[in-house]
């Protein structure tokens, strides 16, 4: 299962964050720096309105989600590239997970201590990445170190890997995050086994306070951020407020649908926020759909049908014959497989099909 790790400064409401999307209470969520030491693991199931139509056409009541597994990760303070606060452990744990939910603080609140004295969002972010990125100039520059014997004699690998490498130094110097390094298709899966912090996909968390979340669109804090990483980190920002999302935990669903309204909020930024970084991982959904469950499986965007196949069971690959699918938008339309095979919206599909997000589909195998 693929990993996505929460960080930012201390004190910007990542553990709170955590125990919402993963509505627990298991990561503790305190007034002072470094309350987080060791990262907290969960578990989070996405959330899916087309689950439950699904399941109307199915005709059952049991529903099983995707998930994706995130990691609550300490604060970072300024020269955690030199071991500052709980640098070192803070930048291996980032190296162990695939994508990155950066929390940034925008609002004001003089009970919450911020670590520089003041709120300024972008400013957070900056040291952040500062510090990613210096780790990053490190380990290129150890790395082409390493490996110039073999480059001088000519050895393909090193070769490539130097010419990637070479790409990466003068962006890494001049302060910029190694994902915005163009780079093609086959030099990308060569660039995975660096391992760089600033390389991983990032999503950008905006916590605003309770009375600001329905007015967040024209929040200034909100504003900054959004143009700030759109410009110089090619990433985008979602909004939440990590305070509603913590009491929304204790509330049944019913419950949590009046809150919300009260606040002139239509649904939880929680669920925006697991989306789209189930997306920002690179996943994708299919269905399978029968009296039994109705079921989300995750595969990665340009998977083929043997491997979504693979993804329910190794015999389904091994043994694939074919894939009957419809789209999700046709058969809750049409309401029945029958009545979707009727209208010729019910494809048979190859080996070479790419298996499209919302697709529900039913292989057959021979092994």
């Amino acid at each position: 299962m693929l990993k996505a790790g929460i960080v930012g400064l201390p004190n910007v409401g990542k553990s709170t964050l955590f125990n919402a999307v993963t509505r627990t209470r298991k990561a503790a969520a305190a007034n002072y720096p470094f309350c987080t030491i060791e990262p907290n693991i969960g578990i989070v199931s996405v959330p899916d309105s087309r689950l439950e139509p699904l399941a109307r056409v199915a005709k059952t009541t049991t529903i099983i989600p995707a998930a994706i597994e995130f990691v609550d990760i300490a604060g970072l303070v300024k020269g955690a590239s030199q071991g500052e606060g709980l640098g070192n452990k803070f930048l291996s744990h980032i190296r162990e997970v695939d994508a990155v939910v950066q929390v940034v603080r925008c609002f004001d609140d003089p009970d919450i201590h911020h670590v520089t004295g003041s709120v300024e969002p972008v400013r957070d972010i900056e040291i952040i990445n500062t510090e990613l990125v210096i780790a990053d100039l490190e380990n290129v520059n150890k790395r082409r170190a390493k490996i110039a014997k073999d480059v001088k004699r000519g050895d393909k690998t090193a070769v490539a890997e130097d010419a990637i490498l070479a790409k990466f130094e003068p962006a890494l110097d001049a302060g910029k995050p190694a994902l915005t390094v163009p780079l093609a298709p086959e030099e990308k899966q060569i660039a995975k086994n660096f391992f760089l912090l600033t390389d991983k996909p990032t999503l950008f968390a905006c916590n605003v306070k309770e009375n600001d979340l329905a007015g967040a669109a024209s929040h200034p804090f909100i504003h900054k951020v959004r143009d700030y990483v759109r410009t110089h980190l090619a990433c985008e920002a979602v909004v939440i407020s990590a305070q509603i999302e913590s009491d929304l935990v204790d509330l049944s669903p019913e419950e949590a649908a009046e809150f919300l309204k009260e606040l002139g909020v239509v649904e939880s930024g929680a669920g925006s926020l697991i989306r789209a970084t189930y997306h920002l991982l690179g996943l994708r959904t299919f269905f399978t759909a029968g009296e039994k469950e109705v079921r989300a499986w995750t595969i990665h965007a340009g998977d083929t049908a043997p491997k979504a196949a693979g993804v329910i069971h190794s015999d389904f690959e091994r043994g694939f014959i074919k894939a009957e699918t419809v789209s999700y938008g046709d058969l809750t339309q049409c309401g029945s497989v029958a009545a979707a095979r009727e209208k010729g919206l019910y494809r048979m599909e190859g080996r070479d099909y790419v298996v499209r997000d919302g697709d529900v589909m039913l292989f057959k195998f021979n092994v």
